[in-house]
Formats: C-alpha cells, structure tokens, sequence
C-alpha cells in the first residue's frame, strides 16, 4: 500500500511536547524491558512505535496512562511531572485517551447503548452527553448500526466503535495500540484516513503502536524503534527505513515503505 498521508509535518507551528519520557527504566521481576529511554512527541504529532514482540511497545503505553510505574525516571505529559499520577488524573487532567488492541466495549450492549455507558461516567452535562454521541455516531458513519450488539459487528466496525468511545472525552492525547491488527486491506485504508483526519482537523496528538509496519509508517509523521530495551533509531518514516541500525535491528535491508 502506498503513502495516504497527503503531506508530512515537518515542523510544526507549535513545537510544545505533550509527552516526554526522561531516563525511563521498568523491569519485571528479573527481566530488563526498557533501559533508560529518552524521547519526545511533540502537540499534534502522530508518532509511531514499532519493535519485535515483547520489546516494550504495549508497556511504554501502560507508562503513559499512569497503569504501571517506572523503576527509574521521569514522565512529563503537557510539562508537568505525571510520574506518580493516577490513571483518572492524566484521563482527567490530561485529557489522555486509549484504545486497546482487543475488547474496549460491551458485548452484550448495543453500539449506542455503548456509547451511552461510557458518556455517563465521563461527561455529567446531560446535552453535552447526548451532543457528543450525536458527533462521533455521526463521524464515523454509525447511524445505521446504532442498534446492533457490538459483539455482532464486523472488525472494523469494532474498531470505529472503541474510537468513537476513546472521542466522547474529547482528548488531546490518543493512544492507538495494534489498530491495524488482524483487519483487511480496505478496513486499514479506512483507519488510517480516520487517524490523519483526526490530526488534521482536531490537532489530537496520536501514538500508535503496531506490528504491521507499513501500514503504521503510511500515516505517522515521525517513528521510532526499540529493540533491546532501547531505542535504536527514531526519524520521519522516509528516512527510517533508510537508517542502517533500524535495518539491522527491524527492517531488514529489503524493506521498502511503498
């Protein structure tokens, strides 16, 4: 698949980093996972992470929304020291949204019934409630499964649904973990104009993580790759696949974004 993204940011108007993660190092038991990292990802920003399994991607996620802590280290969201905060604080505070790889929903409960649920634990304001399940049902072209048990809707719809909920709090900060996951080559187009439409008209800083490489670096303005419990390379996805360490530690030297 070819490049979707019309353009790449290659600076930005505004050059605050929301998210900075100083001298980061997580252990589980005896096993080393992240060794003293350092980066930034800028407001706005759509930033990529890619890496093998188990090499920290899903972690550097739970990081950020405050589900574990770090061993060493600092996390800054927006400029302020959030290492020791709670997840409802960097939800409240921070306006940081996550959608998981798997489940985000209700089963059993309609898409609306879903999108109900979940507004009345985040939103008290009863119009701005149903305003914001009036928007996202519209954004995303749900009006004719509004009443269809999610449990019964198609993979991408699935993923448009645990988005749509991810929006109803209306975020600054979205992490999208394995979006492109075990879906067809028209649901991936799909999300990806979703994820650049996003940036695009509501200025939402966007991390994704995923394996399928190509598909992450055809929406991404910059990426990185860890390998090894470090960082082995981050750049715009053009210079990327180009950079001998991110060939040798990911890539291969066959690879080739289009």
């Amino acid at each position: 698949m070819g490049i979707i993204k019309k353009f790449r940011i290659k600076s930005f108007k505004s050059t605050n980093t929301i998210i900075e993660f100083k001298n980061i190092s997580l252990s589980y038991g005896n096993r080393l996972i992240l060794d003293n990292i350092n980066f930034k990802i800028n407001e706005g920003q759509i930033f990529g992470m890619l890496g093998p399994n188990g090499v920290g991607k899903s972690t550097i996620f739970n990081l950020i929304t405050g589900l574990i802590s770090p061993k060493y280290g600092k996390i800054f969201i927006n400029g302020h020291d959030a290492t020791s905060f709670p997840i409802y604080l960097r939800t409240k505070q921070f306006k940081v949204g996550y959608v998981p790889q798997y489940g985000g929903y209700f089963n059993d409960l309609s898409l609306q019934d879903n999108l109900k649920a979940i507004s009345e634990i985040i939103i008290t304001d009863k119009n701005l409630r149903s305003q914001r399940i009036n928007y996202v049902i519209s954004k995303f072209e749900l009006d004719n499964l509004k009443d269809i048990k999610a449990k019964h809707l198609s993979g991408g719809q699935k993923r448009k649904l645990v988005l749509a909920l991810a929006l109803l709090s209306e975020p600054k900060v979205l992490l999208l973990d394995e979006p492109f996951a075990a879906l067809d080559v028209l649901t991936i187009k799909m999300l990806q104009e979703i994820i650049v439409n996003l940036q695009q008209e509501s200025r939402i800083t966007i991390c994704i993580c995923d394996h399928q490489a190509r598909d992450l670096l055809a929406c991404v303005d910059v990426a990185m790759i860890l390998s090894n419990c470090k960082i082995i390379a981050q750049d715009t996805p053009s210079n990327l696949v180009k950079n001998i360490s991110a060939q040798n530690a990911y890539f291969g030297d066959s690879f080739k974004i289009n």
